[in-house]
């Protein structure tokens, strides 16, 4: 089985730098010292589903963590007889 820590890592930071974006001006102070403050109108069509796949993304690589532990320590388990 696959280590899950790397897709645990990617949906967690993803998470918090796109909840960041969304509650807080920081997209958009940043937009406005480049000049692109009229893409303000359109933050929320793409944050809102980036905050959804990255915390399903989390919530996967949780699931496939908790099946491969179980795993193991049944495997290890075993191994002991």
């Amino acid at each position: 089985m696959s280590n899950p820590k790397p897709l645990l890592k990617i949906g967690v930071s993803g998470s918090v730098v796109v909840a960041l974006c969304c509650f807080t001006p920081v997209l958009v102070i940043l937009l406005g010292v480049f000049g692109l403050s009229a893409w303000v109108g359109y933050l929320d069509y793409v944050l809102f589903p980036a905050l959804g796949a990255f915390i399903a993304l989390t919530l996967y690589a949780l699931h496939k963590k908790r099946k491969a532990e179980a795993c193991c320590t049944a495997d290890s388990k075993m191994g002991e007889k």
